[in-house]
Parts: C-alpha cells; sequence; structure tokens
C-alpha cells in the first residue's frame, strides 16, 4: 500500500453537503486512477441526510417523505449527520479487488479506535460495520412487560420497528441490550479503486435512525462511543485516532487480488 493521505473537509459549522461531497469523491477517484494523487481519505461532517445505496428496498425508506439519497455505494439505508465522523477512504487495489478484505481492513481500523477509548467492538458475522454486542436474548429485558417469547422481532419478518412505540426504536437498541452498530461501511469500487467508506458514531442524535430501517436490520439498533462510554466524546477528539488506525492498518495490509475458483467458474 502507498502513503496515505488524509484531506479534512469540513466539520461542524463547516460540515460538507452531501452531494458536493461525493463530487470530490468522484474528482479524487478518477485522479488516483490516472496516478496523479496518492491513496486519500477524506474525513468529514455532513449535515443531516439519509442516503441509500443500491440495495435499499422502499419499506426501509422514511414513512414521512423525509427525501433520500440514493447513490451508488453498496449496502442499505443510513443516516449521517452532526456528531458522526464520515471517511471516505479512496485506494487503489489489485484487481480483481477483493472487496470483503477492503471492508475488514476499515473495520480493523475503526474497532481499534474504539477500543483505544476503551469500547470493545465487534464483528457479527454476516453482516458489516463495528458492532456492541448485547446479551443473550434470554437475558435481554421484556418490553412493556411482554415475555420475550412474544417478541415480534424474534418470529415476523415483517415486523418493522418504525409503526413500533419508542420501546422499538433503533436508537434504544442499547437500553434493550441488543446488538447495536457503531460504524456503518458502505463502498464502491470502479475501474480498480475504492469509494465510499465508513460513518462512526461518535455522538449523533441517533433518534434519526428510528425514521428508517438502518442498513435493512429490524433487529438489532445502533449505538455512538458517547452512549457506551457514558460520557461525552467529540469528533475532533476521535479523529487524531481515527487517522493514527487507517494509517497503521492500510499502510501496511498486505494487499492481494481476489482470488477466483477457475474450477466453479
Amino acid at each position: 500500500m502507498s502513503e496515505l493521505r488524509f484531506v479534512r473537509l469540513g466539520f461542524g459549522e463547516e460540515a460538507v453537503d452531501y452531494q458536493e461531497a461525493w463530487q470530490k469523491q468522484r474528482e479524487v477517484h478518477a485522479a488516483r486512477f490516472e496516478d496523479t494523487v496518492p491513496d486519500t481519505c477524506l474525513l468529514l461532517e455532513h449535515p443531516p441526510v439519509y442516503t441509500a445505496g443500491r440495495r435499499t428496498t422502499d419499506s426501509e425508506r422514511p414513512l414521512d417523505g423525509t427525501p433520500v439519497v440514493d447513490v451508488d455505494r453498496g449496502g442499505k439505508i443510513t443516516w449521517h449527520g452532526p456528531g458522526q465522523l464520515v471517511g471516505y477512504p479512496i485506494q487503489k487495489l489489485p484487481r480483481p479487488v477483493d472487496v470483503v478484505a477492503h471492508v475488514r481492513r476499515l473495520e480493523d481500523a475503526l474497532i481499534r479506535t474504539a477500543a483505544e477509548f476503551g469500547l470493545e467492538t465487534s464483528r457479527v458475522e454476516g453482516r458489516s460495520g463495528v458492532w456492541v454486542l448485547g446479551d443473550p436474548v434470554e437475558e435481554r429485558p421484556s418490553l412493556g412487560g411482554l415475555s420475550l417469547d412474544f417478541d415480534p422481532r424474534l418470529h415476523d419478518e415483517e415486523f418493522d420497528p418504525r409503526l413500533n412505540g419508542p420501546e422499538y426504536a433503533p436508537s434504544n437498541a442499547g437500553q434493550r441490550r441488543e446488538d447495536r452498530k457503531l460504524a456503518a461501511i458502505g463502498i464502491r469500487v470502479a475501474k480498480g479503486v475504492t469509494m465510499h467508506g465508513f460513518a462512526l458514531n461518535v455522538n449523533p442524535d441517533n433518534t434519526w435512525f428510528d425514521r428508517i430501517v438502518p442498513c435493512g436490520i429490524r433487529d438489532a439498533g445502533v449505538t455512538s462511543l458517547a452512549y457506551e462510554l457514558g460520557r461525552d466524546v467529540t469528533v475532533a477528539e476521535v479523529l487524531p485516532v481515527v487517522e493514527k488506525h487507517l494509517t497503521d492498518v492500510l499502510e501496511n495490509a498486505e494487499l492481494a487480488p481476489r482470488e477466483i475458483d477457475r474450477a466453479s467458474a
């Protein structure tokens, strides 16, 4: 991996509009493909915005008609906004690109970041991103006096937390002791160069996630560093730590193209 350059685009009152940042990504992506710039990670905050990846279904979007920006990354719908550190690593990788390995490296850097703040996080099989694991189902508190045996999330595939009371809201997953996502990851690869990236919840208002089905996952929720640590944490405090671990993980990675099973192909 070549040296990784960081560009801090804007935070707080200078948060960057999503469409503006998307255009900046395209410009850096083209330059990286032409080898006129090194691998580059754009870091920023966005004003509040919902973005939907290619696999988002209508049933996961806001019920109240709130606008959503449809984007060309993988994954489903999520929210970006104040208190969330967003990173767009734009890197040239060996072809055919091993997308899973790229996602795992981003997860690794964010897991290390959380650990430096004293928070243990993990991966969840079959689900990208960085997670705080909840209690076993049988040990979670019952909701509204109901036995967990009747919790609709356990048996009803059509269960929609947006149509139920606040006890089911994604932002309250910590109180329910469920698995909850600390950082979301969604990427795109074009011409061997990555785009889009990660969103790390530092201290956002997570009730923004209650209007959607975050990442299309109905049986878990969202969380933040501030909530899990029980203290105020700022994006400015987290920013250099994320840069350090991204540098360590990405610059020292042994990159290899994706292996293709010729026999099955």
